[in-house]
């Protein structure tokens, strides 16, 4: 039998995000950082996915509404163009202590996908709290973008929570030299255990349904990852 869930958009300190929980709530939470599709439609199934798996997941939303669902890439990506580091991480912070606070949890950790891979290493620097760190595919340009006003690299070498980093091979967006200084960035901590996986064969972005369509190797890497994702994070947020 399925275990029960219960979902909702609902309003964080004039912030709308979407959550998803166990019914009756969890002290297991979790963060989530989307890609920049934002709070659509798959992003929710993986709120949903963890909340099924006993967590309290909590989906922060970049853009103030649009998402994926309702809104033309080519606008999504303007918007991309247009966030600020420290008032992304600021938004973060605060519904962090939402999960923390009104919904009971008492361990929580941050995910991301892509630019929430990039936040969620940025904000394990930023706020000890957390419990674990998990990046899946982080957009870590070679060379950083204007908006990328905080070094990504730096940032990780700081966090003292456990680290899951799931990079692609053929990643046609972050060059393998962006992942390599993320990777020694990890090696240099004195605290918390690092999980690195490599999918030698899947491209940027293959957890997103339509970079799986016809590319078996995102498909594979995606089967093998999130269940193994979903582990880690229950083993972290175990108290």
């Amino acid at each position: 039998m399925e275990p029960k869930i219960e979902t909702s958009l609902v309003t964080v300190g004039g912030l709308r995000a979407y959550l998803a929980r166990p019914e009756g709530g969890s002290p297991k939470g979790m963060l989530l950082l989307p890609m920049i599709t934002g709070i659509g439609t798959q992003l929710r199934e993986f709120a949903d996915d963890l909340a099924r798996a006993g967590i309290t997941a909590l989906s922060w939303d970049p853009w103030h509404g649009p998402s994926s669902d309702d809104t033309p890439r080519d606008r999504l990506v303007e918007m991309l163009e247009q966030l600020d580091d420290e008032a992304a991480l600021a938004e973060h912070r605060q519904l962090l202590d939402h999960l923390f606070g009104e919904l009971g949890c008492t361990e929580s950790g941050v995910i991301g996908w892509c630019l929430g891979g990039r936040f969620a290493l940025l904000l394990g620097a930023r706020d000890e709290r957390l419990a674990n760190v998990v990046a899946y595919h982080p957009t870590v340009p070679g060379t950083p973008p204007p908006s990328h006003t905080l070094d990504a690299v730096e940032h990780t070498a700081r966090i003292t929570a456990p680290v899951m980093m799931l990079y692609p091979g053929a990643d046609q967006l972050v060059p393998r030299e962006s992942y390599v200084r993320l990777r020694d960035a990890l090696d240099t901590r004195k605290t918390g255990a690092s999980i690195v996986h490599i999918y030698p064969a899947a491209g940027h972005a293959f957890t997103s349904k339509v970079h799986q369509e016809g590319n078996p190797a995102n498909v594979d890497a995606y089967a093998i990852s999130w269940p193994q994702v979903i582990e880690f994070i229950n083993a972290t947020t175990a108290g």
